[in-house]
């Protein structure tokens, strides 16, 4: 899990950096549109909704964005163009497996754009199915225990979350900086219990910083040379940089060291 939790904090540093462009902007919104399309347009009837909203707003993503994205999806705000959520699979520099999540409303454009990025990054898109076993998909809540103040505690009570996940059914948990020095925790659950472990975790008096469904690699590759490290890390930059892309998960770990020399 180590080198999952390492990519996720690089890739909340970068959509810092990008939602300034409104590159994030685009996703959450097209994350959003779905949401309300496949539900009711209300986030509290909605968890799928709820959850897209609240990532949104965590990324800056301004209120009337939200509200316009939400009029989309619904149809009331003109006619959109049907998003398909399609998932693809291939292999980085080095046989390091890679998954993809996009919504896109061209299949053809999207899997075109994705192929051209692994072949030009050392990779390979591949078969449906060449990688995907590799991974499970688990739900995954990100939180951390307000103090009294409601800033955030030195030291998370670990064993008060314990008992709070045995209770909500979670299956395990790990700790992590949910955002540069914040001490938090990443909870891990079976993907239909998602919401029932986010609202008691909410009940019980932690701060949810974000509700999620996301890929989890049962196994890992260790990246050792620096040369395979940046051509990997160039490939999952240009995947996440195109359009119809939501989400890149790989199976990879390295090092600081060769985590920071790759993105300096």
């Amino acid at each position: 899990m180590a080198g999952h939790s390492k990519w996720a904090n690089i890739k909340r540093q970068k959509a810092r950096v990008d939602a300034v462009k409104g590159k994030v902007f685009a996703k959450l919104s097209r994350e959003i549109i779905v949401a309300s399309r496949h539900g009711v347009p209300d986030p509290t009837a909605n968890f799928q909704l709820r959850t897209a909203i609240d990532k949104a707003k965590s990324a800056g993503v301004p209120n009337d964005n939200i509200d316009r994205a939400i009029a989309k999806g619904s149809g009331t705000l003109g006619s959109e163009a049907e998003l398909e959520a399609i998932r693809y699979e291939g292999y980085g520099p080095g046989g390091v497996a890679i998954l993809i999540e996009a919504l896109t409303d061209n299949r053809n454009r999207t899997a075109a754009d994705l192929r051209a990025a692994f072949s030009k990054r050392g990779g390979n898109l591949g078969e449906t199915g060449c990688v995907g076993w590799m991974f499970d998909q688990k739900g995954v809540v990100s939180l951390y225990q307000p103090g009294e103040g409601k800033e955030p505690v030195a030291d998370l009570d670990e064993e008060a979350l314990l008992e709070t996940l045995v209770n909500a059914g979670a299956e395990t948990y790990e700790l992590t900086d949910v955002d540069e020095d914040t001490p938090g925790a990443e909870v891990l659950t079976d993907p239909a219990q998602l919401e029932a472990v986010s609202d008691a975790l909410s009940q019980a008096g932690y701060a949810i910083t974000q509700a999620e469904m996301r890929w989890i690699a049962n196994n890992s590759l260790e990246v050792t040379e620096s040369e395979q490290a940046i051509a990997l890390l160039r490939l999952m930059d240009a995947l996440e940089d195109l359009d119809d892309v939501q989400s890149v998960t790989a199976n990879f770990e390295m090092a600081d060291e060769l985590m920071e020399l790759s993105w300096a």
